[in-house]
């Protein structure tokens, strides 16, 4: 066997031997993670209540210190 040859044979069986312990799957998406779902919808949710919240005590805040009210 030549040198390029045995290079050659030897990368396959390096590639083959270091395979990733984890493996990528394609989503499925007639089957969707309700928990992630949920969580995600959740926390957009507490955060825009959050938002709100915050934006309201900072009018408050304004006009007091001005005396608009």
């Amino acid at each position: 066997m030549s040198g390029p040859r045995a290079i050659l044979s030897s990368s396959k069986v390096y590639r083959v031997l270091t395979r990733s312990a984890f493996t990528a799957r394609k989503p499925d998406y007639t089957n969707p993670n309700w928990l992630r779902v949920g969580l995600a919808f959740g926390s957009t949710i507490a955060l825009w209540t959050l938002l709100f919240k915050q934006h309201n005590q900072d009018v408050q805040a304004y006009k007091a210190h001005h005396g608009i009210e």
